[in-house]
């Protein structure tokens, strides 16, 4: 295990108890040759060791003593000799220094007046190495007489990141690398990332291609791509939430874990993981959008096809950034989703003019869709249904009965001969009972407007990541922090 890490080049080894259980020679062997990597690589080495043999004294440049969280000795190991000679505790000869200093900065529990004596000792200790230790703190290399200081620790490109703290560019260009190779990594996390990034929704996709691609022009078509939209709708929504939910936990897990120690913040976590999963859910998105828009209309327009995609597009960029916000402050998956799940259950309902009609919805209501990204998403795609050329001229019942001799006058007033056969003249009646609450050019010019749609399908979806931003900012307390981190 040590081999592996040294071949990789380190800056930074930490190795807890490396020669555990090992014979006299083999711990010889050992420190010796983490003694020489270091030298030659500049690799800065950490280790612990409970029972420090006298033989790898050499080897030691440093050396730290601890007791209850407080340091009895820090700095060069020869220097240590040098320091307890001075304030009285010489180290008798033919003893292993490193372990009588060990044994002098253990406390005693053998009984209540030993504990007590060693206790005091050793604070005693810490305090006199608060006031006289400072020389030796700084000191590490002065007794390695004939060494090359300047090489010691100048290996390749490791002293900018053992000296100063890494620019916040570097810390994100780092952070966005470890993601792609993890979601491009071989392994099952990554073959799962994979797939679930770019495979889940285009599959879906074309699951309702099949139930839809023979969708016939009579008036059952109306219902028929009404529930196309709203299919589209709720599964770029509902698989945003689901995608997030097996993903981002995992990072969000790290991320408590690494601000712990004041690596990086929230803010620049959010930056990079939506720089990996925006590009991922754009071509994934784009991918479906092309398998169903054969159904809806003409690739001859790519314009129109663009439009289309980049409208489900913000959609699945919005639920993956509200899962994440409710992933800010509630640690289980399952409860996050369902959150999530019911919110835009409810916007779905009431805004998309699907499920329900908005003009029937009561004032308070019928204002309160203009606050959800659903309302303008939505009535951008029944536009682009519904006025399509294929619905601008009244459709027969089915291949038996003709709609075409009723007036479009009389189907508006639903006459009571022509109701059970053919209740929309065109898509833009069909459109006119989902949206009108006054004026019927009103729907066009303001509720259906193309331009201001997309505008705010996106101003929403934009809003959302600024404000996921901000709410990494606002302290959590700590013991929220403590769950995530788990």
């Amino acid at each position: 295990m040590i081999g592996i890490q040294l071949i990789k080049d380190p800056v930074i080894l930490l190795l807890d108890e490396p020669t555990w259980d090992l014979d006299p020679l083999n711990t010889y062997l050992v420190v010796s040759i983490l003694s020489n990597a270091s030298k030659k690589y500049g690799t800065a080495i950490l280790l612990t060791m409970e029972k420090p043999r006298s033989d790898v004294f050499p080897f030691l440049e440093r050396v730290l003593y601890l007791c209850l969280g407080d340091v009895v000795y820090t700095g060069g190991t020869r220097q240590m000799l040098e320091y307890f000679n001075a304030i009285g505790f010489p180290c008798p000869q033919l003893e292993n220094p490193l372990m009588y200093y060990l044994c002098l900065s253990t406390v005693d529990r053998r009984s209540r007046e030993r504990f007590l004596e060693s206790n005091n000792q050793i604070a005693a200790l810490v305090e006199k190495f608060k006031i006289e230790g400072g020389l030796y703190r700084k000191t590490s290399l002065a007794g390695n007489h004939g060494m090359d200081h300047s090489t010691l620790m100048g290996h390749g490109n490791k002293i900018p990141l053992l000296h100063g703290k890494p620019s916040c560019f570097r810390v994100g260009w780092l952070l966005y690398v470890r993601l792609l190779a993890a979601t491009f990594g071989l392994r099952k996390s990554g073959l799962k990332q994979m797939f679930l990034r770019l495979f889940l929704v285009p599959l879906y996709f074309l699951l309702i291609w099949v139930f839809y691609r023979n969708m016939k022009n009579y008036q059952h078509t109306f219902i028929t791509r009404s529930g196309l939209i709203l299919n589209s709708l709720a599964g770029v929504y509902y698989l945003g939430i689901i995608i997030t939910i097996f993903i981002y936990p995992i990072y969000r897990t790290r991320y408590y874990q690494e601000s712990q120690e004041g690596t990086y913040g929230g803010p620049l976590f959010l930056i990079t993981y939506n720089l990996v999963s925006i590009p991922f859910s754009f071509f994934s998105v784009l991918g479906a959008s092309a398998i169903i828009y054969s159904l809806i209309g003409s690739f001859e327009e790519p314009l129109e096809f663009f439009f289309f995609a980049l409208i489900l597009w913000a959609c699945y960029l919005f639920s993956e950034q509200q899962t994440m916000a409710v992933l800010m402050i509630v640690k289980d998956h399952l409860i996050a989703a369902i959150c999530s799940i019911y919110i835009t259950s409810i916007c779905i309902t009431l805004s998309s003019g699907i499920l329900r009609s908005i003009k029937g919805l009561q004032d308070w209501l019928f204002y309160l869709t203009y606050a959800t990204q659903v309302r303008y998403s939505s009535a951008f795609l029944n536009k682009k249904v519904f006025l399509s050329p294929a619905l601008l001229e009244t459709l027969p019942y089915d291949s038996k009965i003709n709609c075409t001799n009723i007036s479009p006058i009389e189907t508006s007033t639903f006459n009571s001969l022509t109701d059970p056969y053919c209740r929309y003249a065109h898509g833009q009646s069909y459109l006119t009972e989902r949206y009108t609450r006054g004026p019927t050019d009103l729907i066009f010019s303001e509720i259906l407007d193309e331009e201001k749609n997309i505008g705010i399908t996106f101003a929403f979806t934009v809003g959302f990541i600024v404000f996921n931003l901000f709410l990494c900012l606002i302290p959590l307390p700590a013991f929220v922090k403590a769950k995530f981190r788990e």
